[in-house]
């Protein structure tokens, strides 16, 4: 069992996948697809994801793993800044596109597995007949049958080259996406050997471990974690095409899953569950479970360690430079709102705005260095990296302070930062206090232009069921908490805020009513 990959719980021997991989490889060849070059893939969760990424090292190309949930209008700018040769994707999602693709992209189709199609049947994404999506295709561009290609495609007879590896773009907040281009380097170690050791250091997984992945693959947190599984050769994967609360307690018993990505997102839907339907479920063979992307409530952790033990560990990451910290639970209770020290390898320095370091405690922009990832380029953007780097440290523009004992400890980004009336004001502060008011379900701070003092608090909120909340009450919930001049001046309430499936809020989306 060790080693395979299982799609809801269907085995799919590694053995196989490596063979597909390497029939993939040799077609990608046929199509011109050499060293350096680049592959799309618009997989929902699916073992064929990691057969091309494998298929990517034995031709020496970068891929980008494509946000299903994108529009045709949203996608076509990456197709065109990354100079994919290829696009693989589920006829589904391909069936959706209705403009023409670029006449010499080669287009791949790869049939929904059906327990894909009845974990999204009910989304706002149907999945379409198989003679609907065809005919859709054939209005947009030239496309073969992945299947019916490797039908005849012999296994290619050359060994992996050194792994490019995942070719990223950024959300899109400001403008266009943003490539994020790891640099190739000889005299590195091959990134792949950097995943496979991963796989101990940060994943604490041995031989024989079982990791289970719910959320999306095409986010780099729970896509790296997969491939550290990969690398590593002797570590068994279950990838879920979709979570849901009740079906990873079942699966955690059944299979006895010993190591899982959770976001706080899907911790917030299990502690919801019923106690009758909590109880139902074995979960004692789950021994690790690693978070990333958003800060954790307080009372989150808390239920999640109550429940599962002090199982839970959470990274401080990004797709520009890997994973950057690593706290225990145990660590957590201790320094509460601390992500945790530099993995091993790493660094961290604060800087000010004059690039000097400022004193333990106080905070600055955070800037880090990881030797074992490499330095990246951006593509698709103008300007350049000035001020990103200090000597062999960089920046994605976040701020915070180190304590005493080198444990990190984040404010905020420094694009999120307000100021107003000439004061500089953190929303996490802010929204890390009010997500404990027990009108609050959810709430996200931002910073809107004003006339008088430079910018105004605006506190957008999601109530919970039957409650009301008005910015009096916020007022007064607030009052002896924080300061006067942190309190909200605007309140919207949503029915639903806008989030990632990583949990991060589309801040961009709530504040682009006013901008």
């Amino acid at each position: 069992m060790s080693g395979h990959f299982h799609l809801a719980g269907e085995q799919v021997k590694r053995e196989d996948m490596l063979s597909r991989a390497r029939k993939i490889a040799q077609m990608l060849q046929n199509k011109g697809v050499s060293t350096g070059d680049v592959i799309t893939i618009l997989l929902r969760n699916d073992t064929t994801l990691y057969e091309v990424v494998e298929a990517c090292r034995y031709v020496g190309a970068y891929y980008v793993t494509l946000n299903w949930h994108g529009t045709q209008a949203e996608l076509m700018p990456i197709l065109s800044d990354s100079g994919a040769k290829v696009l693989v994707g589920h006829s589904n999602l391909l069936g959706q596109f209705t403009q023409p693709l670029p006449p010499d992209l080669a287009v791949l189709v790869v049939d929904t597995p059906d327990v894909i199609n009845q974990r999204y049947a009910k989304s706002d994404v149907l999945p379409t007949t198989k003679n609907s999506t065809d005919d859709r295709l054939s209005a947009t561009a030239h496309w073969e049958r992945l299947t019916a290609v490797l039908r005849n495609t012999p296994e290619i007879e050359s060994q992996p080259e050194r792994f490019r590896g995942m070719f990223s773009y950024t959300s899109g907040s400001t403008g266009q996406p943003k490539g994020i281009k790891r640099e190739y380097d000889e005299q590195r170690p091959d990134p792949y050997t950097v995943f496979a050791g991963l796989a101990k250091a940060l994943m604490q997984l041995d031989s024989g471990d079982r990791f289970y992945i719910a959320a999306p693959l095409y986010h780099s947190a729970p896509h790296a974690l997969t491939l550290c599984c990969l690398a590593a050769g002797n570590v068994t994967v279950f990838i879920e095409p979709k979570f849901d609360p009740e079906r990873f307690l079942a699966d955690v018993q059944q299979h006895k899953i010993t190591h899982t990505y959770i976001v706080p997102t899907m911790m917030i839907r299990l502690l919801k569950l019923p106690q009758e339907v909590r109880e139902k479920y074995d979960v004692s063979s789950l021994r690790y479970a690693l978070s990333t992307g958003s800060a954790w409530p307080v009372d989150v952790k808390q239920g999640m360690i109550d429940w599962f033990g002090p199982i839970f560990f959470e990274s401080y990451g990004a797709s520009e430079l890997g994973f950057m910290t690593l706290i225990s639970s145990q660590e957590s209770l201790a320094k509460p709102g601390s992500v945790g020290k530099a993995i091993a390898g790493g660094s961290i320095i604060i800087l000010d705005d004059a690039m000097q370091p400022v004193p333990i405690g106080e905070s600055g922009s955070i800037y880090v260095h990881l030797p074992m990832f490499g330095p990246f380029k951006y593509t698709n953007t103008q300007g350049t990296l000035d001020g990103l780097h200090y000597q062999n440290y960089t920046t994605l523009g976040d701020m915070g302070y180190l304590d005493d004992e080198g444990y990190l400890f984040i404010n905020d980004r420094k694009k999120d930062m307000i100021i107003s009336g000439g004061a500089n004001i953190f929303p996490a502060e802010i929204e890390a206090v009010l997500i404990h008011m027990p009108q609050i379900a959810d709430c996200a701070i931002f910073g809107i232009p004003d006339s008088e003092f430079g910018e105004m608090i605006v506190l957008a909120a999601q109530c919970q069921p039957g409650q009301h909340l008005d910015i009096a009450q916020v007022c007064e919930f607030l009052n002896g908490r924080i300061a006067r001049f942190k309190w909200p001046k605007k309140l919207d309430i949503h029915d639903q805020l806008p989030r990632e499936d990583s949990g991060k809020i589309f801040k961009q989306r709530l504040r682009a009513a006013y901008v």
